[in-house]
């Protein structure tokens, strides 16, 4: 299984930025997938999940209402549309995925896929 991330970058407070992540080698139909985030110091945190079938979706407080997440199953691609971004949002950004059920969907120790992440800088 393999994820790739991409589309992080430097963006001026306020502005928009579109991750996306790119899977292969596995199942993705069947896979709840998320983006988590680590910003320098601190440790990873949950950003967003999205079930296998794209009905269900969560967010952290922190970005509910700015971030959406989105997932393509025929191109096997999950994205995060972030709006309104703050220096706050700098961070890694890491797509990640699992096949553990929904009610896990927030805790990093239950996914075993990764992405390499993508570096996104707010900053004016």
């Amino acid at each position: 299984v393999q994820l790739q991330a991409s589309g992080g970058g430097l963006v001026q407070p306020g502005g928009s930025l579109r991750l996306s992540c790119a899977a292969s080698g596995g199942s993705f139909r069947s896979w709840n997938m998320a983006w988590f985030r680590q910003a320098p110091g601190k440790e990873r945190e949950f950003v967003a999940a999205i079930k296998y079938a794209g009905g269900n979706t969560a967010y952290v407080d922190s970005v509910k209402g700015r971030f959406a997440i989105s997932r393509d199953n025929a191109k096997t691609t999950v994205s995060l549309q972030m709006n309104s971004l703050t220096p706050e949002d700098t961070a890694v950004y890491y797509c990640a995925a699992t096949s553990t059920i929904w009610i896990y969907a927030r805790y990093s120790e239950h996914y075993p896929y990764w992405g390499q992440g993508t570096l996104v800088t707010v900053s004016s």
